[in-house]
């Protein structure tokens, strides 16, 4: 049994299906918990995501490189 650092349910885990490291969700207030200790058992807010937002910031950059390629190529007289 654990508690969630967010809304203080009581969830059911068994520690020795976890490892340090993992995550799950509370049932009651679906947080992202990460298991912080196996002895005894503790979760914590799991870290956010932020690989999802540089990986949107790269496709933007990579769509500007394009607009770019595009405006030197009338530039120079050629049409794709």
């Amino acid at each position: 049994m654990a508690t969630c650092p967010e809304c203080d349910a009581e969830i059911e885990v068994d520690e020795f299906d976890v490892d340090k490291g993992d995550q799950l969700s509370c049932p009651e207030c679906g947080s992202n918990l990460e298991v912080t200790g196996l002895s005894p058992l503790e979760l914590d807010l799991a870290p956010e995501d932020d690989d999802e937002d540089e990986d949107d910031e790269k496709e933007d950059d990579a769509d500007e490189d394009d607009e770019e390629d595009e405006d030197e190529d009338k530039d120079n007289g050629w049409e794709e």
